[in-house]
């Protein structure tokens, strides 16, 4: 017994220390508790805070039109394009600003969240404002050729640049942008092309040359013609138009440009050597004026060029997953006599020609992509060709060649029954993505139109409510096909058209929807619908989410964004007044990330 009772003290003089520390573990608990209270809460507080501002980490948080900043003016209350202080006329503008291109004045704002008005064009109705990347350009009301940028000027992205005055006198109705070139269209029907940066429109020093001769350099800058002092050049085509008949109208892609003459003649200008590697130029072999050997030396001989469809030159080149030799003995798609010239100058190419395959064929209109051509014939039938990886021909789900080398006929009845008639009216397009307007009408009910799309809706740009990066077989788009509205004049139901469409190459739309046409005197104007790529909002909704389906924009301070016309007083872009009650209206343009509305001379 004596043994056992020793042995248990033994047992709790070894347990004591343990037990001592639990107790003085107990004891320290509620000081500790509260160490961790109060770090929950502090927790608690910033969490709270990081939720209710929220912060974007590429993308300016930039403020409602209601508050004010140093990044955005007074001028930034209302998004109607007329000032609230004199009423005068200016633009509205929204998306990125990040080369200062919607708003030049305020180089510090890198995007603008939602519409509102810019200053910089108070006064001034415009003949056409088109943007691209990184530069932007206008015809005022003149006539005359604004540029301004971060790429036109090459200058800080931050340094304020108003636009500079570059190409004066010529009459110009019409502008094409590229991402070296600006191509212009007079009235008389002329085409000019200039460089789109300000340090490559230098001219030359100035050299003799005998009348007679026609030089690489032209008469552009040895003249300085009608007081340009700039370097730019007419573009002018290889084969005699006919007496009185003139260029009417060009649509630009990424290396290529289309021209349509008054007499339904459709003509293709190279730009570069890649301007032909999906086939959009419809040809393959014509030439180009031959550079000087020398600075002293100018030759007035022209270089034959074969520029040969990728998938023409190498048919082979997706055969199979895996990369090929570089042995393979592939034949080159670009002449080897124009490897040492520069395509970037604006006088690579000098010239239109006549597509061969066009010949005979009246067309209506004419509109390039990105690496696309179309044409619209009198009769309504649309003609398309060049790359087609996303179905932006659209040539239907079945057609598996990414490069259509030959105009080609889209068929827009597929989804209709045979009894249908479908004549296009019109065709938009830019970068992948191409609409298609179609009236419809089987000969007894009423004439309806859609509005059809194709190519890569991978924001939603198709408008049919998917994702979707290919689609071959145009499809209607919703809530804008098929609209009709009384018509006071005759009392019957009339299709609505849309007026205007602008498809950005970055994927959003804008649509006019020509909703006034019917409304007689009292109608309020035309309604704005957006749909697309939404990244740097561009579609003016406050928010970063793309829409998949055509929606009508709203005003940040309420109602439906609605493009009006008046008469107001019109300025250059100089600061002189051209003329007084002038009627204008509202434009929507589409650019990269960005949207603009400026007035236009009707």
């Amino acid at each position: 017994m004596f043994k056992r009772t020793a042995v248990q003290a033994w047992r709790f003089r070894h347990l004591h220390p343990y037990i001592s520390h639990a107790a003085q573990t107990t004891r320290a608990r509620p000081a500790r508790s509260v160490v961790i209270a109060s770090s929950a809460t502090a927790t608690a507080g910033i969490l709270w805070y990081s939720f209710s501002t929220t912060i974007h980490n590429d993308a300016v948080i930039t403020p409602k039109p209601e508050d004010t900043s140093k990044s955005v003016p007074k001028a930034y209350t209302s998004s109607t394009g007329i000032t609230e202080d004199d009423r005068s006329i200016c633009a509205v503008v929204w998306g990125s600003n990040q080369y200062n291109l919607i708003d030049p004045n305020e180089p510090g704002v890198q995007r603008v969240q939602y519409p509102v008005n810019a200053s910089w064009l108070k006064d001034v109705a415009l003949r056409d404002l088109a943007l691209h990347e990184r530069h932007a350009a206008c015809v005022d009301a003149r006539g005359d050729v604004y540029q301004w940028g971060g790429g036109f000027f090459g200058s800080n992205p931050t340094s304020k640049s108003e636009p500079k005055l570059t190409l004066r006198g010529h009459n110009i109705i019409q502008l094409q942008l590229t991402e070296s070139r600006v191509y212009a269209l007079s009235a008389s029907g002329k085409i000019y092309a200039i460089a789109a940066n300000a340090e490559q429109q230098k001219t030359p020093p100035l050299k003799a040359l005998p009348a007679s001769t026609t030089s690489w350099w032209g008469s552009g800058w040895i003249w300085g013609a009608q007081g340009n002092d700039i370097d730019f050049i007419e573009i002018t085509p290889r084969e005699k138009l006919s007496w009185g008949e003139q260029f009417i109208s060009i649509s630009a892609g990424r290396n290529h440009l289309l021209a349509l003459t008054s007499s339904g003649r459709t003509m293709v200008h190279p730009m570069t050597k890649n301007a032909n590697t999906y086939g959009q130029l419809g040809l393959r072999k014509f030439d180009i004026p031959t550079p000087p050997s020398s600075a002293e030396i100018l030759s007035s001989s022209r270089t034959p060029v074969e520029l040969v469809p990728r998938s023409v030159a190498d048919p082979f080149a997706k055969a199979s997953p895996f990369p090929r030799s570089v042995a393979s003995s592939v034949p080159p798609s670009t002449s080897t006599n124009i490897d040492g010239i520069d395509d970037q100058h604006i006088r690579f190419s000098d010239a239109l020609f006549e597509i061969p395959s066009l010949q005979g064929i009246k067309v209506s209109q004419i509109a390039a992509g990105g690496r696309t051509s179309f044409v619209i014939t009198d009769s309504g039938r649309v003609l398309g060709w060049g790359a087609n990886e996303f179905g932006q021909i659209g040539l239907g789900g079945n057609m598996t060649l990414d490069t259509i080398i030959l105009p080609t006929e889209v068929v827009l009845s597929r989804n209709v029954p045979g009894s249908v008639r479908t004549r296009c009216i019109g065709i938009s397009a830019g970068g992948d993505l191409t609409c298609f307007v179609a009236e419809r009408t089987d000969g007894e009910s009423p004439v309806y139109v859609d509005l059809l799309t194709c190519g890569n809706g991978q924001w939603g740009g198709l408008g049919n409510n998917l994702y979707s990066n290919a689609q071959g077989n145009p499809v209607r788009a919703k809530n804008v096909s098929g609209l009709r509205e009384y018509n006071e004049n005759s009392g019957t139901m009339s299709p609505i058209l849309p007026h205007a469409i602008s498809v950005s190459p970055t994927g959003h739309v804008l649509l006019t929807l020509d909703t006034q046409a019917h409304g007689g005197k009292d109608g309020l104007g035309r309604d704005l619908i957006v749909w697309g790529a939404n990244h740097d909002y561009q579609l003016g909704t406050g928010k970063r989410s793309s829409l998949p389906v055509p929606t009508t924009l709203e005003r940040p301070e309420g109602g439906r964004f609605i493009l009006g016309q008046r008469k107001a007083l019109v300025r250059d872009l100089a600061g002189n007044v051209w003329k007084k009650k002038v009627e204008v209206e509202q434009c929507a343009v589409a650019g990269y990330g960005n949207s603009i509305i400026y007035w236009k001379i009707k």
